[in-house]
């Protein structure tokens, strides 16, 4: 700021204030006001921008508060466990070409998943453990959990266990009910598949929910340990049949686990 020699006083609520013009590199003249204390008024267009400058950043940390908030409550519909809640596409390192591929499947599925909708295509993580097929799955979740679309992950054992809650006397739900919980979401993620012995009531929960999902064009992404004739065998012929129509894919994961290599 650049002083001039004119200055005065001015009488402004009662209190005399100095008054005098000074010069903005930015905005050119401007009057300058002083009180008792000998602090002086900045330019007044500068002081604007500075304004707007500091709402403009609140606003962007509110933003970002409140976008943190809808991504934890998206998480918690979500039932992603917490020790997965960060894994994504962009941290998954493939620890061979086989592992590389893999990525790259789940990367064109989640970047077209507009089209998969059209299309119910789901996919079957089946093989080793310790080889990401969870990490992947959760990567996938979270990306179209950025464009807006609803994913929910379960293991088979708690799907069959909340539908199960409908026998009670008291459940305020009915079987069909709590099945279409889990035929809603745009995905549905269940891991664990074949880690139990399975019952009879247990298989036909688990082909209720593949089926509602077949019929109404919803991709699912079934997560095992067991091989794919194994898997097959666990989930039935008509269960596999409905996850392969659209052009539904296995991805086998036979390579070292992750776990071991790291």
């Amino acid at each position: 700021m650049v002083h001039s020699d004119t200055s005065s006083f001015v009488r402004v609520g009662g209190m005399q204030l100095g008054s005098e013009q000074r010069h903005c590199q930015q905005h050119g003249g401007y009057t300058a006001y002083s009180h008792k204390s000998g602090i002086w008024s900045a330019c007044q267009q500068c002081q604007q921008a500075s304004d707007a400058q500091q709402r403009q950043a609140s606003l962007q940390q509110q933003r970002q508060a409140q976008q943190a908030a809808l991504w934890q409550k998206r998480l918690g519909r979500a039932a992603i466990p917490a020790r997965f809640a960060e894994r994504s596409l962009h941290n998954y390192h493939p620890t061979c070409a086989a592992a590389e591929q893999a990525l790259r499947t789940c990367q064109a599925y989640a970047q077209e998943f507009d089209a998969v909708l059209k299309t119910g295509r789901s996919l079957i993580f089946c093989g080793s453990v310790g080889t990401g097929k969870t990490h992947l799955a959760v990567g996938i979740a979270r990306h179209i959990m950025d464009a807006g679309k609803q994913a929910v992950m379960s293991s088979v054992l708690k799907a069959v266990r909340r539908i199960k809650e409908s026998y009670r006397r008291d459940s305020p739900h009915t079987e069909a009910e709590l099945i279409q919980e889990f035929v809603e979401p745009d995905l549905l993620i269940l891991d664990e598949v074949g880690v139990q012995f399975g019952s009879d009531t247990e298989k036909m929960l688990l082909f209720d929910i593949i089926n509602g999902r077949y019929e109404v064009m919803k991709p699912s992404i079934l997560i095992s340990n067991l091989g794919l004739a194994e898997l097959e065998h666990y989930i039935g012929t008509r269960a596999m049949d409905r996850l392969r129509e659209g052009g539904g894919k296995a991805v086998v994961f036979d390579w070292e686990s992750y776990r071991r290599v790291v």
